[in-house]
């Protein structure tokens, strides 16, 4: 074959190419027109934002796709919403509630089902700039989380904090240490995630209560605050001093020894023997924390003290009923305050923060433990005849009882840094509760534990009912309250039989030291539970409960 005729078909392929007359099965057909954006191939994905749907954007240049680049939703307008074809479940809220029964009901939603924020601070017409509302959340949940609220509480101000200015699609979330809360307009924007961590944390109820009433307003309709607004009262929260000084926490620490040592058996020499020995190891206490020693050391130290003066009072034979003594310092120290949220963030799902806080309530105890034992075992190694039931033949003695639990919750309450007009009514709710106690241990032959329980409900119960009607935290009415049912003499004696060598009768002691403590805190906690159950605010249907596994 010539070159020619090898030419020749080539140049009649080329030619039916453009032949008009021949066609393709990928050809496409006659009178059909198709758009093309361009010469390559288009790909889509099932996060591309769909054909005719356009998002909004903000005025500028377009910004480059970098990791380094910022994102692009730093407003907080929302684009258009759409109803889905099964429609949107009705949520009735009511707005005379609390802000926390409101916004407990919407965490407890689907992102989906909530109700469209409700702007109740006057923003300006772009919206207000998302880092600083979410900045501004931090830092308020960080007062929050620092001042030993609990979790579920915390979440719930700062998704009112944000749903406030308008910011929907918000999720915080809550860890003993660290804070973050999340902003995501729509499903095709850029999320913004914010975080800070709680590094002191300190116990100031009064902070506490301005921290809540500010959130309050924040939240309330009738009352405009803007952002620069809420950020001076916040570092005004900030700069205030404790109410009060130093010298007077050092006597309430010795008055609620004493008050606890008169409810064990003791008389008025051991009222002062105990304050002396309680504010001596106040005072080491705050030394140690000056020169930077951990909490645990500074736990082992306060111990110390009236352990000591117990012991030598049994060891130069005074007629003094020296348990009474050891067990007032024991109720200064005891952390029932860690104790109670802890359970309370395990009760309602947060079991991480719970895992931490019982964590660290156990090294307290522990710190306390090593201090009065290695006291106690010198005092029995020198001779000292330490008697576990000589504060427990004693007669009854219910007027100066209750009294006695009325001063331990003052002197507490005066430790926690409350407010004045919160001093009374925790004072009171103490006193009721030590006379439960007493009614059905006593009176009623229940056992120690089912007594407990029950007046720690009562606790919680009426505290949440304060707290309501002063729109404030329930803390204030109920720290306080339960400090005469601490289990001070329990464990004492426990630590007195380990001393002894009888490790089967301490670890018993101790076992029921650490029901008693598990009753106090179930009992706020379903005090707590039972007030929002039959107030039945935040929903028509009530708050919905977190569901649970099952054992599968």
């Amino acid at each position: 074959m010539t070159e020619a005729e090898e030419r020749k078909p080539r140049s009649d392929e080329a030619r039916s190419s453009y032949d008009p007359e021949m066609t393709s099965e990928f050809a496409i057909p006659a009178g059909l027109a198709l758009s093309r954006a361009g010469d390559e191939s288009e790909t889509t994905s099932e996060f591309a934002v769909p054909r005719g749907l356009g998002t909004p954007q903000p005025p500028g240049p377009e910004p480059e796709g970098s990791a380094f680049s910022l994102p692009s939703t730093y407003s907080a307008q929302t684009p258009p919403a759409f109803t889905p074809p099964n429609g949107i479940p009705t949520v009735s809220l009511i707005k005379d509630a609390p802000w926390q029964d409101r916004m407990r009901t919407m965490l407890r939603m689907p992102v989906a089902e909530r109700p469209a924020p409700e702007l109740v601070q006057k923003v300006d017409e772009g919206g207000p700039a998302v880092p600083r509302v979410l900045d501004l959340t931090l830092r308020i949940g960080e007062l929050l989380l620092a001042g030993g609220e609990n979790a579920e509480d915390v979440e719930a101000a700062m998704f009112a904090v944000c749903r406030s200015y308008g910011l929907d699609r918000c999720e915080p979330n809550v860890t003993f240490t660290l804070l973050s809360i999340s902003h995501q307009p729509s499903l095709v924007d850029d999320p913004v995630t914010a975080s800070r961590t709680v590094r002191r944390r300190g116990t100031d109820y009064t902070r506490l209560s301005a921290v809540f009433r500010l959130v309050d307003d924040l939240t309330d309709p009738e009352t405009s605050i803007s952002l620069e607004e809420a950020y001076r009262r916040l570092a005004e929260i900030r700069r205030n001093r404790h109410p009060y000084p130093g010298w007077a926490l050092t006597l309430a620490a010795g008055g609620l020894a004493g008050a606890a040592s008169l409810l064990v058996g003791g008389d008025v020499i051991v009222f002062v023997l105990a304050a002396l020995g309680a504010m001596l190891g106040d005072r080491l206490a705050w030394l140690c924390a000056g020169r930077g020693l951990p909490e645990f050391y500074q736990f082992t130290v306060a111990a110390m003290p009236p352990a000591a003066i117990g012991v030598t009072l049994t060891a130069t034979h005074v007629d003094v009923v020296a348990s009474a003594v050891i067990t007032g310092g024991l109720f200064a120290l005891l952390p029932g305050r860690a104790l109670v949220a802890g359970v309370q963030d395990g009760l309602t799902g947060f079991y991480i923060t719970a895992s931490a806080r019982l964590l660290e309530v156990m090294y307290f105890f522990v710190g306390i433990v090593t201090g009065v034992l290695v006291v106690l075992y010198f005092g029995v190694k020198f001779g000292a005849k330490l008697n576990p039931d000589a504060s427990l033949n004693l007669a009854q003695r219910p007027v100066l009882e209750i009294a006695a639990s009325m001063l331990l919750s003052l002197t507490f309450a005066v430790l926690l840094q409350q407010e004045r007009s919160t001093v009374l009514a925790v004072t009171l709710n103490g006193g009721v509760a030590w006379s439960v106690y007493g009614a059905m241990r006593y009176a009623g032959d229940i056992s120690p534990v089912a007594s407990t329980a029950v007046a720690a409900g009562l606790v919680g119960l009426f505290g949440q009912l304060l707290s309501r009607y002063r729109f404030a935290s329930a803390l204030p009415y109920t720290t306080a309250a339960i400090g005469p049912l601490l289990p001070g003499s329990a464990t004492y004696f426990g630590l007195l039989a380990m001393a002894q060598n009888d490790v089967d009768k301490g670890l018993v002691s101790l076992a029921k030291a650490a029901s008693l403590a598990m009753a106090i805190a179930i009992g706020v906690n379903l005090g707590s539970e039972i007030s929002r159950l039959f107030l039945r605010f935040g929903s028509a249907e009530g708050r919905r409960a977190a569901k649970r596994t099952r054992g599968f």
